[in-house]
Order: C-alpha cells, then structure tokens, then sequence
C-alpha cells in the first residue's frame, strides 16, 4: 500500500514538469501589462491572452494588472516573432532570432504569410561596413514576419574562423547549401524562396540602382525575381520606359546557389554609384523602410499569385 502514494506523487511531478514545457518566465517591469509583455516576447497579444491569464492567474490584480517584479509565464508557441524570425550562422548552423528589444514594436498584420518560408542571404561587396544592406534585410524580415511567414537571415560570420581559416568561396557557397537545404527539407510542402541581396559597394543615402536576377532554369525563380522588380520598376526615378527585363545569373556564387539549393533563387543588386550600371537597372530613391517595402510588395504579389494559380 505503501507505494501508492509514491506512486501517485511520480505521477504528479511528471505533469508538473511536462506544464512547465509549456511556458518560460519573464520579471514584469514597470509599465508593463498583459500586452506589452506578450508583444516584448513576440505574441500576438489578442491570440494569446487566454492562455496568459490561465497561466498567471494568481499574479495578476484588478482582472488585467500585473505586479512589478514579479515573475510571469510565457506560453511557448511557435508562432512568436522569436521562432519565426532566425538568424543562422552558416558555419556553425546555430540559431538565434532576428529581433530582441524591436519586438516590442512589431505587430501581428495578417496570416497572408502563414505558409510561406524565406531565406535571406545579404551580402557585402566590400570590406567596409555596409548598414544599409544588413538595415534592409532586417527591415524586410520584419515586413513579411509581421504577414506570418517563417524567415532565415542566413549570415557568414563566425569569430573563430581567424583570416588565415577564412573559407573558400566553394567552402562558402557548400556551407550556405547544406543550411538551407536542410532547413527547406524541414518545411517540406511549404512555399519557400531564397533572395540573396547584394550591395555592389558602399552604399548610401541617394539614388542607387537595383537589378533583380534569377536563373534561366528556374520558372519559380523567374516569376519570384520579375514580381520584385515590376514593383521597383512602378517606382523608379527615372522616366524613361522600361521593356521587359530578363536578367539572368552570371557569376559563379548566385549559379551555385540556384543549381544546389532546394528552394527557387532570385537576386538583387544595388548598386550606389551615381552612373547606371546597365541598360537594365533600375534608379530607385535609397530610403531603407521604403526600400524595404517595396521588396515586401513583389514578394506579397509573387505568393498572391501562386495562391490564384492554385
């Protein structure tokens, strides 16, 4: 008789502790409520509240008040800013989120998203630190992690690779390969893409010209890249009439890229010299929100399409 209690005590612990995989905890500040906290910890405030209150509801005082310096729980979801926006280390493959303290400022828009999965990759030409390139890309995964989607910031930064153990290009593009292939075989059934974004030189406040590329392969990636730049087109600078643009890969990295990822290609050039570098470019105004908008545009109209097509 004896090892009933025992028994029923293990059985107790065990729920317990399998409660707790459901939540984290967080110390409330001054200022805070129920959705200042919720939306700092990347939750849609109106979607998780319920569940807040069922998790904290000795703490809270007058109905919604919370208690500074008390500790609260997180209900742990997968559709929080935190697990929806992932910067990956290449090298290593780790992964940390793209945002901390801006989560406080970002906000549930829509599901538009929900199903779709991006992979940004934004790369320098210089050696020179380069804001605008890494501010847009930023910028751009907030765009569409605010409409639902899942997105990667795929980076090759890794402090214990000295310059003497730096890698290879090849070492570099396998790297990006296996990342990406990887997590795309994660999301299988989903609609994923991959834009690479590349600043040719350093870039500043002005005028830049933009190109957007895909592989002559590829018809997703091709509809992906056409969608892009028919927005920069509808807002260029310049008057002169633009035909139709068939810019396709030509460099060893973007061809490797689109002949071994699982997930359709497309990349996209700014350039910040004030001479236009082809026929082909597009002058655009260099603000970084609304450069970043604008790519958020023809990625909703290239999914908004595939959705009429199916």
């Amino acid at each position: 008789m004896k090892l009933i209690p025992a028994f029923m005590l293990w059985i107790s612990m065990s729920f317990m502790l399998l409660a707790q995989d459901n939540f984290y905890t967080v110390t409330a500040e001054k200022g805070d409520g129920i959705f200042s906290m919720l939306r700092k910890q990347g939750l849609d405030p109106a979607k998780h509240y319920e569940a807040f209150i069922t998790l904290n509801i000795k703490d809270i005082k007058d109905g919604s008040m919370l208690h500074v310096g008390r500790e609260y729980r997180i209900p742990k979801t997968m559709d929080s800013f935190k697990n929806t926006g992932m910067k990956v280390q290449i090298s290593e493959g780790t992964e940390t989120p793209i945002f901390d303290a801006e989560l406080a400022d970002m906000s549930h828009e829509s599901s538009t998203l929900k199903d779709a999965v991006y992979y940004l990759i934004a790369e320098n030409q210089t050696k020179e630190e380069n804001k605008f390139v890494s501010d847009i890309t930023k910028s751009l995964a907030a765009d569409l992690m605010v409409h639902g989607a899942t997105v990667f910031i795929v980076e090759n930064k890794n402090e214990k690779i000295t310059d003497s153990e730096s890698l290879t290009e090849v070492e570099r593009m396998g790297w990006y390969v296996e990342t990406i292939n990887k997590r795309y075989l994660q999301n299988t059934g989903k609609y994923q893409r991959l834009l690479i974004i590349r600043a040719n030189g350093l870039i500043k406040n002005g005028n830049v010209d933009v190109a957007v590329y895909h592989h002559n392969k590829s018809k997703k990636g091709q509809r992906f890249a056409q969608n892009i730049q028919n927005v920069f087109k509808e807002n260029s600078i310049s008057n002169r009439s633009y035909k139709d643009i068939n810019m396709i890969f030509k460099d060893k990295s973007s061809l490797y890229l689109a002949k071994n990822t699982l997930p359709a290609v497309s990349l996209l050039t700014i350039d910040g010299s004030a001479k236009t570098v082809g026929k082909d470019a597009i002058p655009v105004h260099s603000d970084k929100k609304s450069f970043a908008n604008l790519i958020t545009n023809g990625i909703l109209k290239d999914y908004a399409d595939l959705e009429i097509e199916n």
